[in-house]
């Protein structure tokens, strides 16, 4: 099995290092993904099918005659652009899971990024990248695996790399045999079935006030003016700071529940409708808007879709297995009878079953009551006794 890993560092740009090359680079890439996109859409609007991503890497030559300014961006950054615009446009048309169709880019972009595919070399802390020479960058950690592409982004006034590396692996085991259940919750981010929890940082909660504060001065400037750049980053800079301590946090709590437990078993929750507006319409207005805007904030700050993407990925490394029961009345649900009822829920935090009388913390009733659904889960794994072992019939089973 091939696992690929990215690795991403901070540029060490001297202050006499001028980075216009870098802004031009990426506004290149803007450029033919725009001018491509437009050409897309007018087939389009024409009854004709899109341009393949080969047809539209044969049009550079034709591009750079009329554009001079694009032979300054190496042909491959140019390439992978185009090459992004087709898969975005594949993705959109899926009619399994489509995706939202691609939009023209701004300039005036809180980050942007351009890709090489080859080219480049890697030698300890500093990088070569074609057309624009060595750089240091800050290693924090030794890269694993064969180096197949690097991206270099910008962000909150600092340029990145980012490297992703290939990495053969056989016969991987994953080093505990335990299984748990998970709920992801609002006052606690992540509550296992065996009582560990882990509470939430709150990232963007705490920076809220700041951030509104910045923003508000930046709505009294004028657009696109030199102060009105520099807030702009000022504001990218809350952004990036809040993001950075959320992600942190996710990746302590990830990292923990995937090298401890073989088999993890979540919720499959639809985060985005969960987190849609109350609003409404003007004829049809919503109820308790503010009090669904508040919820709504709580539950993008815990970051429960990137939790879920880490957990995965992380378990693929390590052999283990993830399982994606569905979420519905699990907080209501006893997980000692399995009785069922809105009464069970007395208050956020406590769960008492007006059935057989068990108490708990309603959040680890919760988890408990995820892990007993995946034995109606098909899957390769027996859980049996919180122990886990491959599964003669094809079929998950729990057993109390």
């Amino acid at each position: 099995m091939v696992i690929r890993k990215g690795f991403k560092f901070k540029l060490r740009l001297k202050p006499y290092d001028d980075d216009n090359l870098l802004f031009r680079f990426t506004g290149c890439g803007r450029f033919v993904w725009n001018k491509a996109l437009a050409m897309q859409k007018e087939r389009l609007d024409a009854g004709e099918r899109c341009l393949s991503g080969i047809d539209l890497i044969n049009l550079l030559p034709e591009w750079k005659k009329q554009f001079p300014f694009l032979k300054e961006a190496p042909s491959q950054v140019l390439q992978q652009r185009l090459m992004d615009l087709d898969r975005a446009l594949l993705e959109a048309f899926d009619k399994t899971n489509p995706k939202k169709f691609p939009t023209f880019k701004k300039k005036y972009r809180s980050s942007a990024s351009f890709r090489y595919p080859q080219g480049f070399k890697v030698d300890g802390s500093t990088i070569f990248l074609p057309k624009l020479g060595w750089f240091r960058f800050f290693k924090s950690r030794e890269i694993d695996g064969t180096p197949k592409n690097v991206t270099v982004s910008f962000r909150a006034g600092s340029w990145f790399i980012s490297i992703q590396t290939e990495q053969e692996v056989t016969d991987i085991v994953h080093p505990s045999s335990s299984a748990v259940g998970g709920d992801r919750g609002v006052y606690r981010t992540l509550t296992l079935s065996n009582g560990r929890y882990f509470d939430p940082v709150n990232s963007y909660r705490v920076a809220e006030k700041k951030l509104a504060k910045a923003q508000r001065k930046l709505a009294r400037m004028v657009k696109k003016s030199n102060n009105w750049q520099k807030q702009q980053r000022r504001i990218q800079k809350i952004h990036l700071h809040i993001a950075n301590i959320r992600l942190n946090h996710l990746h302590q709590i990830s990292h923990e529940v995937s090298k401890n437990h073989a088999l993890i078993v979540l919720e499959d929750l639809d985060v985005k409708n969960m987190s849609a507006s109350a609003k409404g319409t003007v004829e049809s207005p919503g109820k308790n808007v503010e009090q669904k805007a508040g919820l709504n904030k709580a539950i993008l700050d815990q970051g429960w879709g990137e939790l879920k993407r880490q957990i995965i990925y992380k378990q693929l490394w390590r052999g283990g297995q993830v399982i994606f029961v569905p979420p519905a009345y699990s907080s209501q649900e006893c997980s000692q009878c399995g009785h069922t009822s809105n009464e069970n829920r007395p208050s956020q935090e406590l769960f008492y079953c007006k059935k057989c009388g068990y108490t708990s913390n309603a959040d680890e009733n919760a988890a408990k009551v995820i892990l007993s659904r995946a034995g109606q889960c098909p899957g390769s794994l027996v859980v049996s006794n919180g122990a886990v072992t491959p599964s003669q019939t094809g079929t998950n089973k729990v057993v109390a």
